[in-house]
């Protein structure tokens, strides 16, 4: 009987998986399409339904309330500028993310969302 090596058999079964299931496409109007960086701290966003606007998190990346919160890494502008979008949401690498139905409240209120 031959023996079957169970890493190939998992690496054949995610293939699969990948070519079954399609790409999600969020289609809520608060999700993010797509960012900016426009310096350390500050990105354009723009939403599904093309709501754009400003996320500025200066106050709270340069203030005390940061310290010791999922945020502080942020303060490294390397580490911002490493802001991506996942299922509609802005992350950071560690587990780091915005709410973007908040976001979108904000920006589509005031054309900005000022965190801090």
């Amino acid at each position: 009987m031959p023996t079957i090596s169970m890493s190939t058999n998992a690496a054949a079964e995610a293939d699969r998986n990948a070519e079954v299931v399609p790409a999600v496409e969020p289609r809520a109007p608060w999700r993010v399409r797509e960012i900016r960086v426009v310096e350390h701290g500050v990105l354009n966003v723009r939403f599904v339904d093309d709501t754009e606007g400003t996320l500025d998190m200066r106050a709270l990346l340069n203030g005390d309330k940061v310290i010791g919160t999922v945020f502080e890494p942020l303060r490294d502008a390397s580490r911002f500028a490493q802001a991506a979008i996942h299922l509609g949401t802005v992350e950071w690498p560690g587990d780091i993310d915005l709410a973007p139905d908040a976001m979108y409240d904000e920006i589509r209120a005031h054309g900005v969302w000022v965190v801090g």
